[in-house]
């Protein structure tokens, strides 16, 4: 009889730790912490309410948030709903990083999904990055540049748009 509860003590011991590592699940933890600020005290007891709100919410995401919405079904065009997973165990209280930690049982994408590294635009110098990392500059802007042929021109653009985009810091 104690070998069998030895052994289930063992093989609990050996199961994995699903918890998440810093840095893990980026995207998720995110959205979810701006998303939970919206909610009032009546809409994030009711997981109904929560489901309307994080829909309403997506509709503003933009690239790796909106493919985030798109992965829980926050989106008019998902293929496929799990926003239950997330509106119950947000309705208890739940932290962001234990919602993700379930959620990413149901579908490893959703964990899968990072920001990309930011620019320090105070210390980076233009001319020394890629056209393809300048346009890439720009369609993060949501800016186009039209009728740019060479990479001054790119730069000369950016350089145009950076006091809208870029917060200077005092």
């Amino acid at each position: 009889m104690y070998w069998v509860f030895g052994l289930v003590v063992f093989a609990l011991a050996q199961a994995p730790v699903s918890s998440l590592k810093k840095g893990e699940c980026e995207v998720c933890v995110s959205v979810l912490d701006r998303f939970k600020e919206t909610l009032t005290s009546e809409e994030a007891s009711v997981p109904a309410s929560i489901e309307k709100s994080f829909r309403k919410f997506c509709k503003a995401l933009k690239m790796k948030e909106n493919r985030f919405c798109y992965f829980l079904g926050g989106t008019a065009d998902a293929a496929t709903g799990i926003l239950g997973e997330m509106s119950k165990p947000m309705s208890w209280g739940m932290p962001s990083d234990k919602i993700c930690e379930k959620l990413r049982k149901k579908d490893k994408q959703i964990c899968e999904l990072t920001y990309e590294k930011q620019i320090d635009f105070a210390t980076v110098d233009l001319k020394k990055l890629k056209v393809k990392d300048l346009k890439k500059i720009l369609s993060g802007w949501d800016e186009g540049c039209d009728g740019c042929l060479e990479k001054s021109d790119f730069i000369k653009r950016i350089e145009e748009l950076k006091p809208l985009h870029v917060r200077t810091e005092l």
